[in-house]
């Protein structure tokens, strides 16, 4: 049986529930745990279109490298994309999702 971090289940489900008014607990406790499940199949999508691309260096997206500090060298075209599972949504939705090389950033000055 697969283990889940359900303290970071939880913590997402609290978030969800404070920034969505609309919903009940019950749906964004639903909502974590969809994001949860589509966790791991969004890292097999990532590493597979990663070596189908032919990538080696460290990737991330555009807000990830943002949130890390760095920001997307203007004009550079993404490496690689793929269909991610959008859990938090809550019906099973996609997204393209494109990503960018390390040397494709530079440090926020």
């Amino acid at each position: 049986m697969k283990k889940f971090d359900l303290r970071r289940i939880m913590l997402k489900a609290w978030e969800l529930f404070r920034k969505m008014d609309v919903l009940s607990f019950a749906e964004c406790l639903h909502r974590a745990w969809l994001s949860a499940k589509a966790a791991e199949i969004n890292e097999k999508r990532i590493l597979a279109a990663k070596m189908a691309a032919g990538v080696t260096e460290k990737t991330a997206t555009w807000s990830d490298w943002k949130k890390a500090g760095y920001e997307v060298i203007h004009g550079s075209k993404a490496l690689f994309g793929c269909n991610l599972i959008w859990g938090s949504k809550g019906d099973g939705a996609t997204y393209k999702a494109r990503f960018f090389g390390e040397s494709q950033v530079q440090a926020i000055a």
